[in-house]
């Protein structure tokens, strides 16, 4: 009879541990996102001071974009 009453408490085992492994997937998730954002933030803060830095990077990109632009129309 012990081996009847241990199968509900088992399954009952089984649905929370899946319970706290879907939470926990959850909350990584969640802090995977705030941690990205305080970093783009913080990349986005120390960019500002360098604003020269963010006209050449776009200027470069441009440029090379431009070229690919070129050569796949030459073909």
């Amino acid at each position: 009879m012990s081996g009847y009453l241990d199968k509900p408490q088992s399954h009952e085992n089984s649905d929370a541990k899946a319970r706290r492994k879907l939470q926990d997937q959850r909350r990584m998730e969640y802090r995977r996102a705030i941690e990205s954002y305080a970093e783009q933030r913080q990349l986005q803060h120390e960019l500002i001071d360098f604003p020269e830095l963010i006209a050449t990077s776009y200027l470069h990109s441009l440029q090379v974009g431009s070229k690919k632009d070129a050569s796949a129309t030459a073909r």
